[in-house]
Formats: C-alpha cells, sequence, structure tokens
C-alpha cells in the first residue's frame, strides 16, 4: 500500500516523527545535523553516526511521492 504525495505529514522534513527518533536516544542530535547537512545540500541521504550504513533524507522520500513502508527513520508521510 502506498501514500499519496499529499498525505505528508505536518511537520519540517528536518524533524522525524519522535518514534522513528525518540528525544531520548543518544545521538539524536548528530543524527538530526546530519540529515539536515545531507537535505540543505540537496542530497539523498546520509551515513547514519550510529550503524555507518546509509540513511535516506525525508526530502528524498517526499519526492519519491509515496510511502515504501519500510519503517524509515526520516519518513515525511508517517503521521
Amino acid at each position: 500500500m502506498t501514500t499519496p504525495l499529499d498525505a505528508l505529514a505536518p511537520r519540517p522534513l528536518t524533524e522525524p516523527h519522535l518514534f522513528r527518533l525518540p528525544l531520548t536516544h543518544p545521538n539524536r542530535e548528530l543524527i538530526l545535523y546530519e540529515h539536515a547537512r545531507a537535505v540543505e545540500r540537496k542530497m539523498s541521504g546520509y551515513i547514519d553516526p550510529n550503524s555507518g550504513l546509509f540513511a535516506t533524507t525525508a526530502l528524498y522520500l517526499a519526492q519519491r511521492g509515496v510511502c515504501c513502508n519500510q519503517g524509515c527513520r526520516h519518513c515525511p508521510y508517517l503521521l
């Protein structure tokens, strides 16, 4: 099932849903910094400081136009 583009969550693309990145996450500020830097540069993602894996940005996910339902940290569709 996909989500239409007009169903973006009513929050800035730089702010992930608290379910995906809680306020208590030990590296929250570093993750938000890396994500914001990637969004500012219009990059599709960044290297996650926790896992070393590639994480997609909310900007990239929003431009795709649909939710992939894979549990992305920066999913712009999750309310």
